[in-house]
């Protein structure tokens, strides 16, 4: 599977220092972890976080080709809180490098001669016009990829038209239970009358996405596509940080989905990544296929095992 995603690559700020993130660039360092290929279309400054973040792309198995640098904004950073619970939030400076991204006639001719499979996209960048148009050249200059929209609201980033807009252009769309909570409203369904199958259906038909998966924290997640509608139970883990779990669930669920495993398989598989990441400091810290596979009981592992070693043969994994 080839990916191509467009967004932020920044630095997440802690109390105790500065990690390298971005939903954009987790999400793709999880799709390079899973043995997948991953391009990355973003933007850092000519500053000594940029010279950071570069070189730490090259460490996570990412290509540069697409990294452009920026002469008027500094690298993105974001400042990471975390409440009682461990749930963060994020106050992002803006504008930054990756707001400055621009997508010319060159970039468009390079990234079509990539022929990815998938084209991957969140909020934050698009809520700049000149970068939702640029997303809208991008998705037109590759009519045979399908699109994956993560979601990932951040507050002052987002506006219920640009989230529509947005919807248009999914095939498979990810998010989180309180996003689709917020988003609800927008179908008449929410307060006592919320249901997620509910609120699925109606999105699914609204906006012709073909699959939609709504993370639920440590309970695991919600899959709806055009066949079933499954709660999939998470897995308990010690967590460390939760930040980067939900894009490497994201990451994992695109896998099995583009590799046309059962919901079930994918759902488990995707759970017990997120899982794994959430256990570990930054977001993007080292894990193994095998370590996921151990925490999911029953042994459904033994058919994924199966996947995985098919996967290798093809070079999917």
């Amino acid at each position: 599977m080839r990916v191509l995603s467009v967004g932020e690559i920044l630095w997440d700020v802690f109390t105790d220092g500065e990690r390298l993130g971005g939903a954009a660039l987790n999400f793709c360092a999880n799709i390079a972890r899973l043995g997948d290929e991953a391009h990355l279309i973003t933007a850092v400054g000519k500053d000594a976080r940029g010279d950071a973040a570069t070189a730490a792309m090259a460490s996570l198995g990412l290509p540069p080709n697409f990294v452009q640098r920026s002469e008027q904004h500094a690298t993105g950073i974001a400042f990471v809180s975390k409440s009682a619970e461990g749930e963060p939030s994020f106050e992002i400076s803006r504008p930054a490098a990756y707001d400055a991204i621009a997508i010319s006639t060159e970039l468009l001719q390079k990234v079509a001669l990539l022929e990815p499979d998938w084209l991957y996209f969140g909020t934050l960048l698009q809520s700049e016009p000149r970068a939702e148009a640029g997303l809208i050249a991008l998705r037109q200059s590759l009519p045979r990829a399908s699109c994956f929209y993560d979601m990932n609201l951040r507050a002052g980033c987002w506006s219920f038209p640009l989230v529509e807009r947005l919807c248009r252009l999914a095939n498979v769309l990810k998010l989180n239970q309180s996003e689709a909570e917020i988003l609800s409203s927008r179908y008449g369904i929410d307060g006592d009358g919320f249901t997620l199958k509910d609120f699925c259906e109606r999105c699914a038909q609204a906006y012709q996405i073909d699959a939609i998966c709504v993370t639920l924290g440590s309970d695991g997640c919600f899959i709806y596509d055009r066949r079933s509608a499954e709660r999939v139970p998470g897995y308990k883990v010690e967590v460390r940080d939760t930040v980067g779990a939900g894009d490497a669930f994201a990451a994992a669920f695109l896998h099995g989905y583009h590799l046309g495993w059962s919901t079930m398989r994918t759902a488990r598989f995707a759970n017990a990544v997120g899982a794994i990441v959430a256990s570990r400091a930054g977001a993007t810290p080292s894990w193994s296929t095998q370590e996921c596979l151990d925490i999911i009981p029953g042994d459904p592992s033994s058919s994924l095992k199966v996947g995985m070693m098919e996967n290798q043969a093809g070079r999917s994994l």
